[in-house]
Parts: structure tokens; sequence; C-alpha cells
């Protein structure tokens, strides 16, 4: 199946596991199911293994690929296409009736030296009613839910020149070593971007860059667990022209941890400074 379907199709299991797991939201049930890590405590969503299931089942029936991306691990053979499933990214949000939350999905494609990169991305956040799609050469759009129908439309970043009146995101994670390094480093850039805003969850921020709505989005220390968000909106950032990399300048890396920044090109010399 060519690329530019397998989007639409992946994009459609998004769009009905989304539904689902709206219909659970609004249920009046608690949803929390808190899971302790290294001393920490996150919240995560009871319908997540539903969803992945879900997901899974829609995406073998018309396409399995080379298989999952969380079932291979290093296993991967060159040449080999693995769909990467992630859990509801914005578990908090999503717990605590928020709208910023989204389902992902992404196709990696393995290279003969073994190496794997992202070509297909998919982001849809079910209450805002939005969906982004991208493929390896084919553009980004983003398909509005409105009252007469859905609007699809390609996706660009912003023209800010400069850091001072950039609108500028981050994300902080459930460590606090982590999260301290995101709170300084936000510190050192006060005054200087017209605002910086925290919302979330990391797909959604990458595809705000993708669209304009944010100027840059940082986070530091990105985990395994997040390469399904971090990958969809990865492609999505991409194929809008948009820039994504390490702090350092370094290309993202799918087998590592990562701090992440995107960003519309023409600020990310002046971002450098504060996240070295």
């Amino acid at each position: 199946m060519e690329l530019r379907d397998l989007t639409i199709q992946a994009a459609h299991i998004a769009v009905e596991a989304g539904r689902h797991a709206l219909q659970d939201q609004i249920n009046p049930h608690d949803l929390r199911n808190q899971v302790r890590s290294e001393g920490n405590s996150r919240f995560v969503s009871e319908i997540d293994d539903r969803l992945i299931r879900y997901c899974r089942t829609k995406i073998v029936d018309f396409d399995p690929c080379d298989g999952f991306w969380e079932d291979v691990g290093s296993d991967r053979k060159p040449g080999g296409r693995y769909w990467c499933l992630g859990h509801i990214d914005g578990s908090i949000n999503y717990v605590r009736d928020m709208a910023e939350w989204t389902i992902t999905i992404s196709l990696f494609e393995v290279d003969h030296s073994g190496k794997a990169r992202p070509i297909l991305g998919v982001v849809h956040a079910p209450v805002i009613g939005v969906t982004y799609m991208a493929a390896e050469g084919q553009g980004a759009i983003r398909v509005r839910r409105t009252t007469v129908g859905d609007k699809r439309e390609k996706v660009m970043p912003s023209t800010t020149p400069a850091l001072k009146g950039a609108v500028v995101s981050f994300g902080m994670s459930y460590f606090p070593r982590e999260s301290e390094r995101a709170l300084k480093t936000v510190v050192q850039m006060a005054g200087k971007p017209a605002d910086i805003k925290r919302v979330g969850p990391t797909s959604l921020d990458l595809c705000r860059v993708a669209d304009g709505s944010y100027d840059a989005y940082f986070e530091p220390m990105l985990h395994s667990w997040d390469i399904p968000a971090v990958s969809a909106g990865a492609v999505v950032v991409w194929e809008a022209e948009g820039k994504l990399s390490q702090w350092n300048g370094e290309p993202v890396s799918w087998d590592h941890n990562n701090d992440v920044v995107a960003s519309n090109g023409l600020i990310a010399q002046d971002l450098a400074q504060y996240l070295r």
C-alpha cells in the first residue's frame, strides 16, 4: 500500500480509537490508575491497553507491514517497516478531564544499515477535534472538525524571526530532576519570549510548532515510552518544514533518551544558548 494511503487508514483508526477513549473520559467513573516507578508516581488510564489492542487489530486487517515497533526491539530487519502505537499521550490531562490529550500512530522504516526513522505520523486530539497527518515526501495537513464538516489545511511553521516576542512551549517530566532542568531553562529565558506555555502533551506541542501556533517547543529527557508520541509529531514537524533535534543539535535518537527541541528554524540559534 502507498504511504499516503497508509496515512489515511491510520488516521481513520486513530479517530475511531479516540472516539472510544473520549466516551470513557466523559463517563462518570474514576479512570485513574496510579503507577509507581523509581519512587515517583504518575497516572495512566485503564483504557490504554484496550486502545492498543483495538489499533493493532485494525492495522493487522489492512497492512501489518513487518510488525510492531514495541515487539521487535533491536531485532529490526533492514528494509523493514514497523508500526508504533502509543498509549494516550497526555494521560494526566486525560484523567483530569482536560482537552489536551492525543492518540498517536507512527510508522518506522529501517534502512539497509539498520538505522530506523519514522516516515508516517498521525496525531489525533479527540476533544479539540483536530487530526494531524504527515508522510515522508507528502507534506503535512491538519483536519479540523467544524459545524459544516471537516476542514483540511496544509500546515507550516511560523515566520517569527527571533526568540524575543516568540511563543514557546515546554514539557516537564514526572521525575523531579528532569523537571528541574526544564524549569531552570524557562527561568533563564524568562522575559525574552512573549509567552512561555505549559500545556502538553508532547505530540500536540510538536504539531503546534508545525502549524505555527507555537514558535518552538522543548523538553528534557524524553524516554523510550515517549517514542510513539515524539515519532508521530516528528514527521508532522519535518513535513511542515520545521526543525527538530536534540538540545545539542544532534538528530533525535530512537534508541536512547533525548532532550528534544522543535522550532520554526528561524529562532533555533536564539534558543540554543539556553539549551546547552
